[in-house]
């Protein structure tokens, strides 16, 4: 008897069944720690799962108390939210198949996939595509990689997505004896270039934006050669919702 009584005081007065329950959230939590995938997190949302566990474990909410009217409202926007959210998963599909489409490329320094506040960036090494000063595409050597480009661009997971293509330039002048009068026109018939190729390769004209940008966006140190091997590129950037 004073055995159970005992075990019942260590259980600050509460039924044997609570650490059997325990035990069975913890094992959820695993459970779903174990399916989470943390290549797409939302650091807002993980900062208030880590918040709420902190306040669990040190006793300063209980079980349904934790879900206030507050956070219900949020829970009520974030709802709201879900065809944003479900977007913006799209695009994150989108660079794993476009670094898994170029990843010879990538490795080899000709094509690069960032993503940034505009949306999914895939540069294009004007180096490896065009002759030097030239906008002429080397289509030889780049049919292939134009045409898996047009066929992400044409899959069903971009359906209605609006494209940019930007061309750029290093700081260099081009030649006053040359074709091109400055690196506006030399980067804006590059982006140019490479927009007739992928509208050929069946991407919808329409959902085209092109600009040449010369040298006022660099990526790389122009004083050096590397740096301006990186500043020579052709972006195709995949529009988010908000820079359309």
């Amino acid at each position: 008897m004073a055995r159970k009584q005992k075990k019942k005081q260590e259980l600050g007065g509460l039924g044997e069944w609570v650490v059997t329950y325990g035990d069975m959230i913890t094992l959820l939590l695993v459970f779903f720690v174990a399916l989470f995938d943390v290549t797409e997190v939302d650091v807002v949302q993980m900062n208030q799962m880590i918040s709420s566990l902190n306040n669990i474990g040190m006793g300063g909410s209980t079980g349904g108390n934790t879900l206030t009217v507050g956070k219900l409202s949020e829970l009520g926007n974030s709802i709201n939210s879900l065809p944003s959210m479900e977007k913006g998963k799209m695009l994150a599909t989108a660079k794993k198949k476009a670094v898994s489409l170029f990843q010879p490329e990538i490795k080899s320094n000709k094509v690069r996939i960032n993503s940034d506040e505009r949306g999914l960036v895939i540069s294009l090494a004007s180096d490896a595509f065009f002759r030097p000063a030239s906008a002429e595409i080397n289509i030889e050597e780049t049919r292939t990689m134009l045409v898996r480009l047009s066929e992400l661009l044409k899959s069903d997971s971009l359906e209605g997505r609006k494209f940019r293509i930007e061309g750029h330039t290093d700081s260099s002048p081009t030649d006053p004896a040359g074709q091109w009068q400055s690196n506006w026109e030399l980067s804006t018939a590059r982006a140019l270039g490479v927009f007739h190729y992928l509208a050929d390769f069946g991407v919808p004209e329409a959902r085209f934006q092109v600009s040449g940008l010369a040298a006022t966006v660099p990526i790389a140190d122009d004083s050096t050669q590397e740096g301006r091997a990186y500043n020579r590129r052709v972006d195709i950037i995949i529009l988010d919702e908000g820079h359309l």
